[in-house]
């Protein structure tokens, strides 16, 4: 039977959620700012390489959260316009309620929520779960470093155009660049970083002099933040192995 949750209960239930998924996991909020323990619950399924799909709806992402995100393999962030609904689910329950998984609200505000439970509530969860995955298909993903999935009719395509890519002056952004390494976009990041190319500090990275004589650039999106892009037929010579 469907459980009344207020402001607190909601939290209580949401970090609970977080922690048993098993399978996967979806959390779907308009506004996106994360207190530090959905962090370290959302760092460990990580870890355990649980499937994670996140939507948010608003441009205001913090660089903060885009740095953070950008190191999380098994995370998949994506972007609904128009997004209002408030769904938290995993392979057992799900929330529906008026809290954004933002920390001001869940700290400041008057909250309320239903928990349903798949094996009580099957039809209710099977209609929230469908709802879900509909918005999911309708948003666009987005990499770690915030930038828009660019995906190729068929993977023919995909390689024809790769391929042309390395022997022109063609510039990729970070994620685009590692995936035609097969890479990931943190490994990418990490051999550049040990390459010279990049700096970090406090999970921010920066072009060196080196990035910018191999043409890199630095580039700030209104909708996704900061990334980079780099030269692809350069990256290929200096990385491949």
């Amino acid at each position: 039977m469907a459980k009344f949750l207020n402001t607190s209960a909601t939290n209580y239930f949401l970090e609970e959620l977080i922690k048993t998924a098993s399978e996967r996991l979806t959390l779907i909020s308009p506004f996106l700012k994360l207190n530090d323990r959905v962090k370290e619950l959302l760092e460990d399924k990580d870890r355990l390489k649980i499937d994670v799909r996140i939507v948010y709806g608003k441009n205001e992402l913090q660089p903060e959260e885009i740095n953070w995100l950008r190191e999380l393999s098994f995370v998949r962030t994506s972007f609904c316009k128009n997004l209002h609904a408030k769904c938290y689910l995993n392979e057992k329950s799900c929330i529906i309620t008026s809290l954004n998984l933002y920390e001001f609200s869940q700290v400041n505000n008057n909250e309320m929520g239903v928990l349903l439970s798949r094996d009580d509530d099957a039809e209710l969860y099977r209609d929230a779960y469908e709802e879900a995955q509909r918005i999911i298909r309708i948003s666009d993903e987005v990499r770690m470093s915030l930038e828009r999935v660019e995906t190729s009719n068929t993977a023919a395509e995909q390689t024809s155009s790769q391929s042309i890519a390395a022997d022109t002056d063609e510039k990729l952004s970070s994620s685009r660049v590692a995936k035609h390494l097969g890479m990931s976009t943190k490994e990418f990041l990490s051999r550049l970083t040990e390459a010279g190319y990049l700096i970090q500090a406090d999970s921010a990275f920066s072009l060196t002099d080196k990035g910018t004589e191999i043409g890199a650039e630095r580039r700030v999106s209104k909708r996704f933040g900061e990334y980079f892009v780099w030269p692809l037929a350069r990256m290929v010579d200096e990385l491949s192995e």
